[in-house]
């Protein structure tokens, strides 16, 4: 038999499936993220959607119980690194599809150096060679807090993990590269 606690969906699926602008947007965003499947790109925009539904209801609100919603959520986006410190609710409303995408560990493992392409971004942490803050992470799209950023590196059981490993001498020449 079936689960009795049957698992939500975690996101939204577009009302127009079929739409050409939004069909190239998301191919381009697709392609530059190295994303699966339109579910995962689907998961983050409901997400956002999600943040600034808060963030406008919380505009109208008035009281004590809005005032600690609004800190509650504001401290949420600042530890996530999404907004600065010092943000306000309107902030909440112009952050983008792709500031939420950037703070993926897929997306840090490539810009930190440790993969070639955002592909071999991902394979490496499903394969379970990455981990953050002593932690083995394998999903992807899992969202980095700010303070977790410097403890991105690869698993010490990892072969990654020998400065003499063939593909990592490759990761490196090829930095060096886009440096010079």
């Amino acid at each position: 038999m079936g689960d009795p606690k049957r698992q939500r969906k975690r996101y939204e699926t577009p009302s127009h499936p079929w739409i050409k602008e939004r069909l190239d947007r998301e191919r381009v965003i697709m392609k530059k993220y190295a994303l699966k499947n339109k579910k995962e790109l689907w998961r983050h925009e409901t997400q956002l959607k999600e943040f600034r539904r808060r963030a406008r209801r919380l505009l109208a609100a008035r009281g004590k119980q809005a005032e600690v919603e609004k800190q509650q959520l504001l401290q949420r986006l600042n530890r996530l690194g999404l907004l600065p410190a010092d943000a306000a609710l309107d902030d909440v409303l112009s952050l983008t599809l792709e500031d939420v995408l950037d703070r993926r560990l897929q997306t840090l493992v490539f810009r930190k150096g440790l993969a070639r392409t955002m592909r071999q971004a991902r394979q490496l942490i499903v394969h379970g060679h990455i981990e953050v803050n002593g932690q083995v992470i394998r999903s992807p799209g899992y969202l980095v807090l700010k303070e977790e950023e410097g403890t991105i590196v690869y698993n010490r059981n990892s072969p990654f993990a020998k400065e003499s490993h063939p593909e990592r001498v490759v990761i490196e020449q090829a930095q060096k590269g886009e440096a010079a």
